[in-house]
Parts: C-alpha cells; sequence; structure tokens
C-alpha cells in the first residue's frame, strides 16, 4: 500500500493537535474539529490547551476547517474525538458516530479510516465499519480499510510526547497494518507496536487505564484507612518504596477524561458477555467517592458555616482541562454541608469554568483570609507556596488541607492546623 496522499485529523484536542503538528511534517494534512470557535482560536495562532505552542502552530502548514466536505481528497482518515460516558456511566460513543457520518462521504475507494480513541473491544469494526459504510455506499474491508491505533498522550506531561511514545497499530490487513506502521512510525522515531488486530488494540489501550485506576484505588481506600488510624499516607509510601518493586501510586482525585472513564467501557463489555467486572467496578467506586471523602474530612475540623478556599478545579496539575473533575465534587459537598466556597485556579479558564460548573473562579489570590484552605491540584503556583503564603490567607487557627501532599513539608505559622491524605 503506497504512502498516503492527504491525512485527515479529525478531533482537534490534546489528541489531535499535536499529532496534526507531527504529521504535517512529513504529509500533507487536514484538520478538522467541528467546534468552529476551536477552528478560529487555531487559525489566530493559539491552542488553549498548551499541547502545542505558538511557535509550532505557526510553523505547521495544516489546513484547518470546521466543514467536513474540505475532507474531499483525502485517502487516510484518523479520527481522536472524546469517547465520555453518559450520567448512567455507559459508554457514550455519540462523537465517533459523529465523526464517522462526518467521514463516509468522502470516502473513496482505497481510503482508511483509524480510529484512536479509547473504546471497548469491536467498535472500529462493529461500530465504525458499518457506520462508515452505510455513510459512503462502500464495504468495509473490500472499498476501504479499517485500523485502530490508540492514542497515549498524557495531557501536560512534556517528557512523553507523542515523539517519545510507542504507537500501538493493528489494521484489517496486512497492507493496512504496513501503512499505519509507516505513518506513525514517522512521528514517534520508529516505535511501533504491531499488536495482533484491531480488537487486540483496542483491548491493550483500555486495560491500561482501568490497571492504573485500579493501583489508585487500592492507594486511595488505604489513604483512608491510615487517616482514620492518624497516619499519613505520604509518611507511609515514603517508606514502602524502599522495597524495589513497590508501585508508588499516590492518593488522590481520579478525573479526567481517561481513567476516570475509561474503566466503564470495559466493564460495559464485560457486562454484554455476561461477566460482572467486580473489581474495575470497585475501584471506580471508590475513587468516584473520594471528592466527598475529602468534603467531609474537612468538614469534621471546621465551624459550621465556614469560608473555604479550593486552590485548584481542573482534573489534574499544570492543566487547563476541566473535563470531569472530581474537584466540583468536594465544591458541591462543601456547599451542601453550609459552607462558603471560593475557587482559585492559576491554569483554568474562567469562562469554561462558569459554563461547564457554573463556577465563577476568583481573578487572583487576594490576601483576604479563609476558615480552610484546600489543595486540590497541585499546580506549579500552588506546590510553590510556603508557610508565609498559607498563613496570608487562612485565618489564625484554621486549616490547611493538602490532598496531594504538596505542602508536606512546609512548615505552617503557629495555630494553623494541617489535614491531609
Amino acid at each position: 500500500m503506497s504512502s498516503p496522499q492527504k491525512i485527515a485529523v479529525i478531533g482537534l484536542g490534546y489528541v489531535g493537535l499535536p499529532l496534526a503538528v507531527a504529521l504535517a511534517r512529513h504529509y500533507p494534512v487536514l484538520g478538522h474539529d467541528r467546534d468552529e470557535v476551536r477552528i478560529a482560536e487555531l487559525e489566530a495562532g493559539h491552542d488553549r490547551t498548551g499541547e502545542v505552542s505558538d511557535n509550532d502552530l505557526a510553523a505547521a502548514a495544516i489546513e484547518l476547517t470546521a466543514v467536513p466536505a474540505d475532507m474531499a481528497g483525502c485517502d487516510l482518515f484518523i479520527v481522536t474525538v472524546p469517547t465520555p460516558v453518559n450520567d448512567d456511566k455507559q459508554p457514550d460513543l455519540s462523537a465517533v458516530e459523529a465523526a464517522c457520518a462526518a467521514v463516509g462521504p468522502h470516502l473513496a475507494p482505497g481510503s482508511t479510516f483509524v480510529l484512536e480513541s479509547t473504546v471497548y473491544p469491536g467498535v472500529t469494526e462493529d461500530v465504525c465499519g458499518p457506520a462508515l459504510a452505510a455513510a459512503s455506499g462502500l464495504e468495509a474491508g473490500k472499498d476501504f480499510r479499517l485500523g485502530y491505533s490508540p492514542e497515549r498522550m498524557n495531557p501536560g506531561d512534556k517528557e512523553h510526547g507523542l515523539a517519545q511514545l510507542t504507537k500501538v497499530v493493528a489494521g484489517q490487513d496486512a497492507d493496512t497494518t504496513a501503512l499505519l506502521a509507516e505513518v506513525y512510525g514517522n512521528v514517534t522515531n520508529g516505535n511501533v507496536f504491531i499488536a495482533r488486530d484491531i480488537r487486540t488494540a483496542e483491548a491493550a489501550k483500555v486495560i491500561e487505564n482501568a490497571q492504573r485506576d485500579i493501583n489508585i484505588a487500592f492507594t486511595n481506600e488505604v489513604a483512608i484507612i491510615f487517616n482514620k488510624l492518624g497516619l499519613s499516607m505520604h509518611d507511609v509510601l515514603a517508606a514502602a518504596r524502599t522495597k524495589w518493586n513497590f508501585l508508588p501510586f499516590e492518593p488522590g482525585l481520579v478525573g479526567g477524561h481517561c481513567i476516570g472513564v475509561d474503566p466503564y467501557y470495559l466493564a460495559y463489555k464485560a457486562g454484554q458477555i455476561g461477566h460482572q467486572a467486580d473489581v474495575i467496578l470497585a475501584g471506580r467506586r471508590i475513587n468516584d467517592g473520594m471528592g466527598a471523602y475529602v468534603a467531609d474530612s474537612v468538614h469534621g475540623q471546621i465551624e459550621a458555616g465556614s469560608r473555604v478556599l479550593l486552590l485548584g478545579l481542573t482534573f489534574k496539575e499544570n492543566v487547563p482541562d476541566l473535563r470531569n473533575s472530581l474537584v466540583i465534587d468536594i465544591y458541591r459537598r462543601l456547599g451542601d454541608l453550609g459552607h462558603t466556597v471560593a475557587v482559585h485556579d492559576s491554569m483554568a479558564d474562567p469562562a469554561e469554568a462558569k459554563t461547564i460548573y457554573g463556577v465563577d473562579l476568583l481573578p487572583e489570590l487576594e490576601d483576604q483570609r479563609y476558615d480552610a484552605v484546600i489543595g486540590a491540584v497541585p499546580h506549579n503556583a500552588y506546590r510553590a507556596m510556603e508557610g508565609a503564603d498559607l498563613g496570608r490567607i487562612v485565618e489564625p487557627g484554621g486549616l490547611v488541607a493538602d490532598v496531594k501532599g504538596m505542602w508536606q513539608d512546609v512548615e505552617l505559622p503557629a495555630g494553623i492546623r494541617r489535614w491531609q491524605l
């Protein structure tokens, strides 16, 4: 199979945009996103996710569009759209299905469709294949080929970018697999692993995140136990890490659009074949409850109607991504318990915080004092705080609650109490 003449990357978020920029160094690339505001922002030369610098974006020869018809003439289509869950924790494939509907009319004989989104085994062939066939009038596996290459991007992680990853690839046939190995090998310095088949590649991706979720759930559960015993989980971890094969997962809030979501995809597929995914769902139950646990722990150490400051609202440190953040569970639970809660986030967009959660972010941290300050997300700006900085925002006798242990070595001013997992 010859090299692609033009590649369309559908979905220009945290995963799709860096991929499009990297591919554009080797191939003609069209970047498509149905969000016209996102396209306008990128055309103006800025990526609000922070994954691609303004200089790299300006240097990338990418045709940007929100118009599906512009995909005509492309022969390799790579889809990197979100795969969330609905309110019932069931897979929501609507974005994948919409992408198939947009791509289908522009498939031509010999085209290749590749899904990167995290899904349960079977989605590429059983969902995408028929949807593309219906939209194109072509036959999957005959007129066009399917492939899967799971995304492995870690938002905010500059040490493990696309060029440093091993890309798993799988195609419907040997030629398609060889094409994907060539294309992705060009952007990963040849670091490509060829999976046995598409379903195997889909399964590998979904267990990567499920495994991490379960390990963090174990750490969160023992952190709760140790907390009730008067022990710091971080002190316990410092000792346990001295064993060579101990896995040093840390307690915290497991949100975001991957680890907090993907286990439900695996559990859903397990249910379809009559298996109850007990361990996977138990891990999710523990992790989903950590926000309320933190809020209840803080509530037990402050007076009724206290003023509380939450530092951080994004789902992880040093990224502006607010999707599926469990910090909002702390905010809402404390509000339900009668406290007044203010929120500051050094990374998040205030308009997005208002739209997604109805939260008005403080424009800046002023020297006003709160009965409790909760360090929920260890952005660098908060991690750099010293005792005097915390003393300026906590009432004498107040509480500093440290969810991620970022201030465990900080000496607090006299009289200020400390709580941490």
